[in-house]
């Protein structure tokens, strides 16, 4: 979604003009940069939240000479994703039972079968990984 669509859906779902939404949208962001440029970090509850983190200087190299290379410290913006955008991102990424029961799967053509690689002789089979269930109500899907 690009900063003009998100004024689109703010236009829409608040019945405002486009110059009033994106007034909106332009004043949220605005207050969000001068937050971070003075240090102070923002929380949006169920969604995340964006911190400035700190790097000291460091001397790295430059990958075309292989010089020595002087980098100045810096301070970078960070976003850490909430518990509930996390969930409804990676609930879409999974059809739910609801929908797969009643959607019609389109037919795909057989592909070629592909040999499978053999496994080293050295290694060892690893243990299933362990899955979190997060519940959501039916009013947060």
């Amino acid at each position: 979604m690009t900063k003009s669509e998100l004024i689109e859906r703010v236009s829409e779902a608040a019945k405002l003009t486009k110059g009033k939404a994106e007034l909106v949208v332009g004043t949220i962001f605005g207050a969000m940069t001068e937050a971070m440029v003075r240090g102070e970090g923002i929380e949006i509850r169920g969604f995340g939240s964006f911190t400035v983190r700190q790097y000291k200087s460091y001397e790295g190299r430059n990958p075309r000479t292989g010089g020595s290379v002087h980098v100045k410290p810096k301070r970078l913006p960070f976003f850490k994703v909430g518990k509930e955008l996390r969930a409804r991102v990676n609930l879409s990424t999974a059809p739910l039972v609801e929908d797969a029961e009643d959607a019609e799967v389109p037919e795909r053509k057989a592909a070629a079968p592909r040999p499978a690689a053999a496994p080293p002789a050295s290694a060892k089979p690893r243990p299933a990984p362990k899955l979190r269930e997060e519940h959501l109500s039916e009013d947060e899907i």
